[in-house]
């Protein structure tokens, strides 16, 4: 497990693809209304908006002119940013079972959300030693 944080980018899939898993477990084992019927488009949305704001914080803290305070706290306002116009665009569809929706988007974002605590606690203890 230690090997795929090394490797942020191979972490992120595993982690996508084992939320993917339980996701689709869940359905097979407990059907009914509590998974969205676009719970694997707000996981994708999600994966791709993790790597790709941990792809540029990355590369913001290789610059000196940036702090790694000012990197986490402005990829958090993107990724909150990004949200918001995704949740407003779905609403703006008109897609039913709103409830389940908002249930499981926010979910997923606290998992990916623990996910990147996880990764940036794991970073700063190998730079404190």
């Amino acid at each position: 497990m230690k090997a795929l944080f090394k490797n942020p980018l191979l972490g992120l899939v595993f982690f996508s693809l084992l939320l993917f898993a339980i996701i689709w477990f869940i359905e097979l084992v407990f059907p009914g209304p509590w998974v969205h019927t676009l719970i694997y488009t707000i996981l994708l949305f999600f994966a791709v908006l993790t790597g790709v704001t941990g792809f540029l914080a990355e590369k913001l803290m290789k610059l000196e002119a940036f702090t790694s305070v000012s990197v986490i706290l402005g990829m958090t306002i993107i990724r909150l940013f990004c949200c918001i116009i995704f949740v407003f665009f779905i609403l703006w569809l008109g897609h039913e079972n709103l409830l389940w929706f908002v249930v499981d988007f926010f979910v997923i974002y606290l998992l990916y959300l623990l996910f990147d605590m996880y990764g940036l606690i794991t970073n700063l203890r190998l730079h404190s030693k």
